[in-house]
């Protein structure tokens, strides 16, 4: 038995197994928290109806998805107003996000922030998608918007997105727009009407 004990070394094995529980707690704090963000960011799919919801809720669970295999070398900053529910398609704005949250962690070659910021007028609400990454040339800006244009190299991206983004924003009687400044980074700001469009 001595010599079995001695072959296991059971002293390392006792130092080490609260490590290793450790370790696996997180993990798997880690696996419930991304089943219950994929859960929160699909909900809303399943049926494409005008709801009222919290857009800062959307936020939250879009972006734990949108920076899976980038968060290692992001920082993400949450500077949110508390602003009200809206009347919306919750489903397509959590894929704007995605979109625009994706985008900015694509533009961030290093290390960066991306900021999300959220605000409210008498009649509208406000999201933000910043990043600290290189920022677009002024020449690209105008046709950010345009299906299949993209600024990314050959085989990476549709160039859709965008597209698709503001096609929802419009839906939703809004406007997407953009501020960028090379070496710098890129701001995406939606606004949004807190009441369902007529028609």
């Amino acid at each position: 038995m001595r010599a079995a004990c001695a072959d296991v070394d059971l002293d390392f094995v006792r130092d080490d197994i609260v490590a290793l529980l450790d370790e696996s707690r997180d993990g798997l704090d880690r696996v419930r928290r991304i089943v219950q963000d994929l859960r929160d960011f699909s909900r809303a799919g399943s049926t494409d109806q005008w709801q009222l919801v919290s857009l800062e809720a959307g936020l939250d669970a879009t972006v734990d998805i949108a920076l899976t295999d980038m968060k290692h070398r992001m920082t993400v900053c949450k500077d949110y107003g508390g602003i009200a529910a809206i009347e919306c398609l919750p489903s397509q704005l959590k894929q704007v996000f995605l979109n625009l949250i994706v985008n900015a962690g694509h533009a961030i070659t290093d290390t960066g922030t991306i900021t999300l910021r959220t605000g409210q007028t008498d009649d509208s609400v406000w999201v933000e998608v910043a990043d600290s990454g290189c920022g677009i040339p002024a020449e690209h800006l105008g046709r950010l918007f345009d299906p299949f244009f993209t600024t990314r190299p050959v085989d990476q991206g549709t160039g859709l997105g965008l597209a698709l983004s503001y096609g929802i924003v419009e839906k939703h009687g809004g406007q997407i727009t953009v501020r960028s400044t090379v070496g710098e980074g890129t701001t995406f700001r939606e606004l949004l009407p807190r009441v369902r469009p007529p028609g």
